[in-house]
């Protein structure tokens, strides 16, 4: 350990391999294929995650709760739609202790509308009821049978949920966008992943949804990667599940409802194949484990002396509430800089005699790697100035390097030159609604590509385009992407 080898742009594939490996995140020698053990570097992170989509949930007015993690199959077959769609991925519950049966097999929760949705028909009763806004943190399986990859695929997702029920089809769809917002303020401002949100064609819903939504972003190897989506159900779960209320005029309805899913664990993947360089992990400052690593460089003479010193340092920052480590190991000051660059630790502080004689420390940011010595009186105001450089220049350049993979094609053969090159292709279709799936076919025969919607963020027309394959006068403007 110490120094990753390996170009992250150049040969993205073994990058995060060897990162998830080299830096300790994850390990995929358990022995039930498709699951993984997360270990306490990428766990830490991953917490810290949780906690920020939390506390944007809650500010939005969402409350927590914990489900069931079984749902009896009864539950499933409400929704037919939804059952057709999720029962080839559903790992089943027959029996318990000696071989004994269930009367009814019970599911490992694939997501959770049914077993939420049976219990909010027991609690909306009046329009006092509602606006009702759950959520919980939970871990989803499904029986993936694409080749698994820890934090991008497996067959159990760390993730949130959120689960809404509103009196009026307005709300629900404004709850879209406020999703879409929250997304915005975590995922992109706090995260640093840069995101195009879409409206999904009609031949790629969630199953039961009237529409869905989803961030999309780009990972290094030009393949899209889908993290949060929001799902506008209607009342297509309401009405099986009996969730009615009584309204102001004296009528039961059926409410509208809406759900939304942050996958925390894959959201993690996303951010350090982003994020990362040839060096290895770089972590915005607020979640990365460790947020200052204290290097000594020391004699035999002066060893006990700078330890000392760090000490200081290490009780100065930590009474503002960082997390600040001291590598106090027998490594070389050249290993110890590699390996906790490697590990992403935003801010690197050098203390030899030099700062030890002048009450200085040298500050390296993660990003820059640039040295800045600073006075121990100015160290706190140094050290959150830097903290915050590295994670607005950590979003910065994803921003930059996202923009530059969106370009437009209006043939078949330029639309595979910038699916060959990786990134988003805007084209011209005729539609995405359910007639435009027959063009959508075939440009994924010819290309790879598959068609990811339209943006939500704002609309935009194709006045006088053809549609890129059919050649009908085209309705939409929707974005190609090879996917993960």
């Amino acid at each position: 350990m110490g120094k990753l080898n390996i170009k992250h742009d150049e040969n993205f594939s073994e990058w995060f391999t060897e990162i998830i490996k080299q830096a300790e995140l994850a390990d995929i020698r358990y022995n039930v294929k498709g699951f993984v053990v997360y270990r306490p570097w990428a766990v830490i992170t991953m917490e810290k995650m949780y906690m920020l989509y939390e506390t944007e949930l809650q500010n939005k007015g969402h409350l927590p709760a914990w489900f069931p993690i079984v749902i009896p199959e009864s539950n499933f077959k409400l929704e037919a739609e939804h059952v057709e769609g999720f029962t080839p991925e559903v790992f089943w519950i027959t029996e318990h202790g000696d071989n004994e049966k269930f009367e009814e097999k019970l599911a490992l929760r694939p997501t959770s509308e049914t077993a939420m949705y049976k219990m909010y028909s027991l609690w909306v009763h009046g329009k006092k009821d509602l606006p009702l806004k759950i959520y919980q943190r939970a871990s989803v399986y499904r029986y993936e049978t694409k080749a698994t990859r820890p934090f991008l695929r497996s067959r159990e997702i760390f993730w949130i949920e959120g689960h809404d029920c509103f009196a009026t089809e307005k709300e629900a769809r404004d709850q879209v966008r406020e999703d879409m917002e929250m997304t915005e303020n975590v995922m992109h401002k706090q995260f640093c992943i840069p995101f195009i949100f879409f409206q999904r064609p009609e031949w790629d819903k969630f199953p039961g949804a009237i529409h869905t939504y989803a961030a999309d972003t780009m990972l290094p190897d030009g393949k899209v990667l889908q993290l949060p989506s929001t799902h506008l159900l209607g009342q297509n779960f309401s009405k099986p599940f009996n969730i009615k209320f009584l309204d102001d005029d004296g009528q039961e309805k059926f409410v509208w409802q809406t759900c939304y899913g942050p996958a925390i664990s894959r959201i993690y993947g996303g951010m350090i194949a982003i994020l990362g360089d040839d060096k290895g992990l770089r972590l915005p400052f607020d979640l990365a484990p460790v947020q200052g690593i204290i290097v000594p460089i020391f004699t035999d003479k002066n060893k006990d002396e700078v330890l000392a010193y760090c000490e200081k340092v290490k009780g100065i920052l930590e009474m503002e509430g960082y997390k600040v480590m001291i590598d106090n190991s027998e490594n070389t000051p050249g290993f110890k800089f590699n390996e906790w660059e490697m590990k992403g630790v935003p801010i690197r502080l050098e203390i030899g005699q030099n700062e030890l004689g002048a009450d200085t420390v040298t500050l390296v940011a993660r990003t820059s790697r640039e040295k800045v010595n600073v006075e121990l009186s100015k160290l706190v105001e140094t050290f959150k100035h830097k903290g915050k450089e590295v994670t607005d220049t950590l979003r910065a350049q994803a921003d930059k390097n996202f923009e530059d993979i969106i370009h437009d094609a209006e043939t078949i053969e330029e639309l595979k030159d910038v699916l060959d090159k990786g990134g988003f292709a805007r084209v011209p279709l005729c539609s995405i609604d359910m007639d435009g799936k027959e063009c959508a076919d075939n440009i994924k025969s010819e290309t790879h590509g598959d068609i990811r919607g339209v943006r939500f963020d704002k609309i935009e027309t194709p006045e006088g385009k053809k549609c890129i394959y059919c050649g009908k006068p085209a309705k939409h403007y929707v974005y190609v992407a090879r996917q993960y």
